[in-house]
């Protein structure tokens, strides 16, 4: 299809166009900004990977910090979700693997790709540093409060925020490490090293075994 084909550059009409044609360009950005970078990126390139002009992407977005905070406000609500079927779980052990499975993309070589970019850019950007803090902020908290009101948090080894804060950190090392192996490794594959390390951090967190792995497969 080319950029310019009939009715591409065409202002979308109505709210959910609208959110339609933001996903769109949100998702050609999240595709560039993972095979080369946030500060080489260019509006440009966003519009030829959308195949959409560059000046309908600025009718929606003036800049690319505009369109890393709107990636930032979907993935917050996409975290809302999740908690939420969490929070619904018949265990906590059942909610945490909602949880540590959540980022296994169907295309795994490129959401760990804008994730390191996303942190790197953080480093050199304070508006984007307070965006990812935020959002790494409300995940925490929203982990803890989950393994707060379960009946292992009374017999944990740590307390929810730490317990939150571990099972955090070392899904989103898993992530970096699939920057590495998603040439090799299929999403359902990294999804179950997922939650293989799950099932190795339980028994140091509460003071119990993991389910069995064969429950744990036929409850899936």
């Amino acid at each position: 299809m080319s950029i310019h084909s009939v009715g591409q550059d065409q202002p979308a009409a109505g709210p959910d166009h609208a959110s339609e044609r933001k996903r769109q360009i949100a998702r050609a950005a999240m595709s560039c900004f993972a095979r080369r970078g946030f500060h080489v990126t260019t509006m440009h390139d966003i519009s030829a990977e959308a195949q959409i002009s560059v000046g309908l992407i600025y009718r929606y977005f003036e800049n690319k910090d505009a369109v890393i905070a709107y990636m930032a406000g979907e993935h917050l609500a996409g975290l809302r979700e999740v908690l939420e079927e969490a929070r619904k779980a018949p265990s906590l052990f059942e909610g945490l693997k909602i949880i540590a499975i959540c980022h296994c993309e169907e295309e795994p070589d490129l959401q760990p790709a804008f994730v390191a970019d996303l942190f790197a850019e953080a480093a050199r950007n304070e508006h984007v540093r307070r965006m990812v803090g935020e959002v790494t902020e409300f995940f925490i908290a929203g982990l803890a409060a989950l393994i707060a009101g379960s009946k292992e948090a009374e017999a944990a080894r740590v307390d929810p925020r730490t317990a939150a804060e571990i099972i955090m950190d070392s899904t989103r090392g898993m992530t970096m490490r699939a920057i590495v192996d998603s040439s090799t490794l299929s999403a359902s594959q990294i999804r179950e090293r997922q939650l293989a390390m799950l099932r190795a951090l339980w028994p140091l967190l509460f003071a119990s075994a993991a389910p069995a792995a064969s429950l744990e497969r036929s409850s899936a």
